[in-house]
């Protein structure tokens, strides 16, 4: 289970980070959980719509290495009026070689943009009818200029590139090189996502299987609830 610790410690590391690189968070992104016990309908979007802070290992048990910690800004939700936005934004921390498992959409259509220093680096394959992982080749828009790679090729965007993943691309992608902002010894980047709506509860498919929201091991008190802990609105 991943440690409460460890996501309260990546998200002030994501806030430092995200700043550092003029990154503007909004003013929910530092609500107390007392804070948000008091929230009401007000706040029903922010909710139902899972914005937020989202900090998972997709149940792997090493963080570290497999993980995302990330922040949803803007997003929709799928045939509900209340919600019509057809857009999707994200800012995702990046520690040096840290990534998601391997996935791919079924029907996000998303940008990949490195919004920090360092390179963000991707890793492209092409997937069959059934969801498998193909080889052949496949053909990706970095910043508008079309390219064919091959299939399980590696793309790497300098800071401000950006890419665009077409629905069934399998893919991970994670922050490499000397130029990332240093805490504690360790190099992060920042990479932006902008997508058609994000529905992580349906719309992910993992290649050799993943958690998206795992249990919690509560080894300390939470600074702030995740996108996915909210709590009702308040009566009040």
């Amino acid at each position: 289970m991943l440690k409460r610790s460890e996501i309260n410690r990546s998200i002030e590391i994501a806030r430092r980070v995200f700043a550092a690189n003029g990154l503007h968070l909004p003013e929910f992104a530092f609500r107390s959980v007392a804070e948000w016990d008091r929230a009401g309908h007000e706040c029903d979007e922010i909710r139902d719509c899972m914005l937020g802070w989202d900090v998972t290992d997709f149940g792997s048990g090493d963080f570290r290495k497999t993980g995302r910690t990330l922040f949803t800004l803007r997003n929709g939700r799928r045939n509900d009026p209340r919600y019509p936005k057809s857009y999707a934004e994200k800012f995702i921390l990046d520690p040096d070689f840290q990534c998601a498992p391997a996935h791919f959409h079924r029907s996000k259509r998303e940008d990949i943009i490195n919004r920090g220093k360092g390179f963000i680096v991707l890793e492209l394959t092409a997937s069959d009818p059934d969801g498998n992982p193909a080889g052949g080749s496949l053909t990706v828009a970095v910043d508008g200029i079309s390219r064919t790679i091959p299939s399980g090729s590696r793309v790497r965007l300098k800071p401000g590139e950006s890419i665009c993943l077409v629905p069934g691309t399998i893919h991970q992608f994670w922050g490499e090189g000397p130029d990332g902002i240093l805490i504690d010894g360790e190099r992060y980047g920042v990479s932006g996502e902008v997508s058609s709506v994000c529905d992580d509860i349906s719309d992910n498919v993992f290649i050799h299987g993943g958690n998206r929201f795992p249990g919690i091991d509560e080894d300390e008190e939470k600074i702030c609830y995740l996108c996915n802990e909210y709590p009702a609105a308040s009566a009040e």
